[in-house]
């Protein structure tokens, strides 16, 4: 019997977060092949430290002649992305960095594996990926990871328009959301570690960030009974890689649905669309969303299952979480019905052969609004009516 009552707890992290200026920068390099070439395959790897950038992986062109043509625009796309989220320390400064571009061409066996000898082609790897979806907030989003990205979001606009200069790059929040009959009603506890580049007590970070919180979390979340953790630790001036090092892929919860959801394992960032740990993922959050969307459930979490080098799906599972409408099994049929679930229709559907994948870096990958461009298409909802007929 599902709880109703209890307390859950997610964390998000800022774009100045070590992990975070890694997803940044392999998700810019991702963008720039796509860019050139929507066929580029690309897995980039990204690892950051004190004054120090090194980036490695695969690259697959339609036209493999050209890769070191572009491999001159690495260096410029890695101080970019360090420069747009504000780093100008004395051991980690846009400028001034070295960067390592280690990149090279795509295995032939994978490429083998990907394209099919028939000249289909197959999943880029074997995996399971979910997607989820709740009526708990308007994004159909769980509201502790939903929140904790909106607070780091705000934070992020007052730094980089100068109002509150004061604050640095590097940030972490995390909330503590109580649910009464399954609905979230208020914050039990607050934890925000941000860094900050003047001499600052944890009580002035707290005087500083305190109302930009307030503002970001529905009315009445907060009371006198809620616990504020401001930078417990104390000062935090040294952020960013030259703090903690950082890498590509590794912040897969904080992506995806903050803990409230399983993850299949495969992280997202630097990875062009034929892998389908990232393209099915995608799917799986479309179709879960549009599920919920349709009235066919309140909680919906979609499970698909790949192995490398086929094209369809091994298996779709659905859990409604004794909300729906319809049984699971129905859904299932519905979703094989109404969706392409190759490597291809996931990409042809939610048009991802673009450059739209640096924006997904910070912030969550989901519960963020379609943009016309085709950023974020995974969040629309076009497909609730081909679901609910399908039913």
């Amino acid at each position: 019997m599902a709880r109703n009552n209890y307390t859950f707890t997610s964390e998000s992290v800022s774009e100045g977060h070590p992990d975070k200026v890694c997803d940044r920068i392999s998700d810019a390099i991702l963008d720039a092949f796509l860019a050139e070439d929507p066929m580029a395959r690309v897995a980039c790897e990204t690892f950051a430290t004190t004054n120090r950038v090194v980036i490695g992986g695969e690259v697959g062109l339609t036209d493999q002649a050209k890769l070191q043509q572009y491999m001159g625009k690495i260096d410029s796309i890695a101080r970019d992305c360090i420069k747009d989220i504000g780093y100008t320390q004395d051991k980690f400064h846009w400028e001034t960095c070295e960067i390592t571009n280690l990149l090279h061409e795509q295995s032939a066996h994978i490429a083998q594996g990907v394209t099919g000898e028939r000249g289909d082609e197959g999943a880029g790897d074997q995996g399971i990926m979910f997607g989820y979806a709740t009526t708990e907030t308007d994004a159909l989003m769980p509201a502790p990871i939903q929140y904790s990205h909106a607070i780091l979001r705000r934070l992020a606009e007052v730094r980089k328009s100068g109002v509150e200069a004061c604050l640095g790059p590097d940030a972490k929040s995390q909330l503590s959301v109580v649910y009464e009959n399954g609905t979230p009603v208020g914050v039990s506890s607050i934890v925000l570690s941000t860094q900050h580049l003047t001499e600052m007590s944890s009580a002035e970070v707290r005087e500083c960030v305190e109302p930009y919180i307030r503002e970001t979390l529905p009315e009445g979340w907060i009371s006198s009974d809620t616990a504020w953790h401001v930078n417990p630790t104390g000062s935090f001036m040294i952020g960013g890689p030259d703090g903690d090092a950082g890498l590509t892929g590794r912040k897969i919860i904080v992506d995806t649905y903050g803990g409230a959801a399983p993850h299949g394992g495969g992280a997202f960032s630097g990875k062009d669309p034929t892998k389908v740990d990232r393209s099915a993922a995608y799917a799986a959050r479309y179709l879960a969303k549009n599920v919920v969307a349709a009235g066919l459930a309140e909680r919906c979490t979609i499970q698909l299952s790949y192995a490398i080098g086929v094209a369809r799906p091994l298996s779709i599972y659905a859990d409604t979480h004794g909300t729906g409408e319809v049984e699971p099994a129905a859904i299932e049929k519905a979703i094989d019905a109404s969706m392409d679930l190759t490597p291809t229709g996931i990409r042809n559907t939610l048009e991802l052969n673009k450059p739209i994948y640096q924006r997904t870096a910070a912030y969550g990958h989901f519960g963020r609004a379609p943009e016309a461009d085709g950023g974020f298409s995974w969040e629309r909802t076009d497909l609730a009516e081909t679901l609910k007929n399908a039913v």
